[in-house]
């Protein structure tokens, strides 16, 4: 570290500043469990100016509109897929960075989170159950999605086998 860059304050990816308090380790990882789909844990880090918080948020109303429309079309509904994939990416996504954030060590987050307030994380077994349920749901999810993909895609494969057969 030069000492230019020991006088600047720490900052995030985009450049800015980071807010002036501390940031939880534990907190961030259940904000990213619980309302990881719409940002919630990014809005905490990085403030609301963050703009991948706010593609959270539009990744899960297109996904909201797209899952409409496969349920209205009985997934028949080419919109409805390519709508639901923001949405899909967006609710997997948060349950990735709940995985990200409580498996990083507490020394290397208050390194790049909170070096400004000179205080130390002191994750406990909260966080490994906040990871564990994050793995859970999040692979429970996935292949839920993927089942239902591949169902949707071969039973169409099906019918166009019979309208061409007949």
């Amino acid at each position: 570290m030069t000492s230019s860059s020991a006088a600047t304050p720490a900052s995030n990816p985009a450049g800015k500043p980071f807010p002036p308090y501390f940031r939880s380790k534990t907190l961030t990882a259940a904000l990213a469990f619980l309302f990881g789909y719409i940002g919630l844990h990014r809005f905490y880090l990085y403030g609301m100016r963050d703009k991948y918080g706010w593609a959270h948020i539009v990744g899960i109303i297109l996904g909201a509109v797209g899952f409409m429309l496969l349920a209205a079309t009985e997934r028949a509904s080419v919109l409805g897929w390519v709508l639901a994939v923001p949405g899909a990416v967006s609710l997997l996504g948060g349950f990735l960075s709940a995985i990200v954030y409580g498996l990083r060590p507490d020394a290397k987050w208050d390194a790049q989170l909170n070096a400004h307030t000179h205080r130390a994380s002191n994750s406990g077994w909260m966080i490994i159950f906040v990871v564990i349920f994050s793995l859970l749901f999040g692979a429970f999810l996935l292949m839920t999605g993927l089942a239902l993909t591949f169902q949707t895609y071969f039973e169409s494969q099906v019918e166009a086998a019979k309208s061409i057969s007949q």
